[in-house]
Parts: structure tokens; sequence; C-alpha cells
């Protein structure tokens, strides 16, 4: 599985913080700019794409950032109220996949328009969809790297969005994203958002090696 960046603490969790835990006071950090605690830079940020059927089974896809990995087979992210979040709720289920390079312009359209106002916007994209063969969502075939979840756990909040945990029964990778039959990150070519200043990255070379790179200092 690709691992994604994972949350932080859910709006419950924060809501029920001890009240001597809250900073009521912000100290500058010397030689540093600083710029308090609204709208933080937490980079990177994944591109999922969230993929679900309507009641009427017409696809839907939208672009979270707020996402990631959050178990071993298990993927977490926040929505706020939007068709997406209610199609999860009717269905109980959902595919995730990656916007990479090959896609940047859909996967913003998707990001930016509401099935609430476009409902065949999956369409309009000019892509194409199979349906799962193990959960009640679609995949979207554009995508070459797709997760199929079943939402296990669903924690509503009161403006209508929702915390969704999603536990991945299967994945699947086309055959032009793999090197020795495992997923190539520089032929997947996946994007991240960079919330500093609204654009998208492609995530680049490679520069180390996981429980790898640090032995050096253990010499």
């Amino acid at each position: 599985m690709l691992v994604i960046l994972t949350t932080g603490c859910t709006k419950n969790e924060t809501n029920n913080m001890n009240e001597n835990q809250r900073v009521t006071s912000v100290q500058e950090v010397a030689g540093r700019k600083n710029f308090g605690g609204q709208h933080p830079i937490i980079t990177p940020l994944p591109c999922i794409m969230i993929a679900t059927w309507d009641e009427n089974k017409v696809p839907d896809v939208m672009m979270a950032a707020w996402g990631g990995q959050c178990d071993m087979n298990q993927i977490q992210f926040e929505l706020s109220d939007h068709k997406t979040t209610r199609n999860i709720r009717l269905n109980k289920a959902f595919t995730i996949s990656f916007a990479d390079k090959n896609t940047v312009a859909e996967s913003d359209y998707f990001g930016i328009v509401s099935a609430n106002n476009v409902p065949d916007k999956v369409a309009k994209a000019g892509f194409t969809i199979t349906p799962s063969p193990n959960v009640n969502a679609p995949i979207i075939n554009e995508y070459p790297l797709t997760l199929e979840c079943v939402a296990v756990e669903i924690q509503d909040y009161e403006d209508g969005g929702a915390r969704i945990i999603g536990e991945v029964v299967n994945w699947s990778a086309d055959e032009s994203i793999l090197t020795d039959g495992k997923v190539d990150i520089m032929k997947l070519q996946p994007i991240i958002y960079n919330s500093a200043v609204h654009t998208y990255h492609v995530v680049g070379e490679e520069v180390g090696k996981a429980w790898g790179s640090g032995k050096s200092l253990m010499e």
C-alpha cells in the first residue's frame, strides 16, 4: 500500500482538550518569521481522489488533502458536508486513488466542482469507471492505483462533515506503474498539494533509503 500522510487529532479530541493544555498567549520564536496558529502549513499533503456512488449509481469523485494511513490496512480522512460525505454514509464504501502528473487538470476539476451542481462531472472530465468487484463504489480507470475500501467508522460532526476510517479490502495497480512487480513512484508521479501557495508538485527523486540512510549515524 502507498503510505500517505496521516492527519492529526479529530475535532472532538481537540474540543475535549484540557483547558490547561490550551495556549492563550503565543510567543514568537526568535530568528524566524512567525505566523501564529491559523492555516498552518502541513506538508506534504496528498491529493487523494475519493470515488463513490450516489443514490442513483452515478459516480462521483472529489479531491481531498486531509487524509492518510492510520493503520496497516486502514486510512482516514476528514470531509466537510460534501456529496461524497453523504454518499459514503449511504453506501459505507468508497475507493481511493491518487492524482498524478497526467491528471492534474481533471483532478483539480473534481476538487472545485461539486456533484450537487454537476452530477455527471466524471463523464464531463472524460473519465470512465469500472464498478469495484469488492465494495459498493466505482473505480476510476484513468487513475492507475486504487484502494477499494469499506467504511468501518464514520464520526459525524454537527456541521454535516465527518471523520471517516476505511479498511482496505483490496488494492490494484496498472502494469504501467510497476517495476519488478512493485509500485514505482517515479512511474506513478503522484502530486502533492502545497497549501502555502496553492500549487501542485510532483513527488520527486529518491534521496535515501528507509531504514537504511540513518545507519550511517549508528556506526
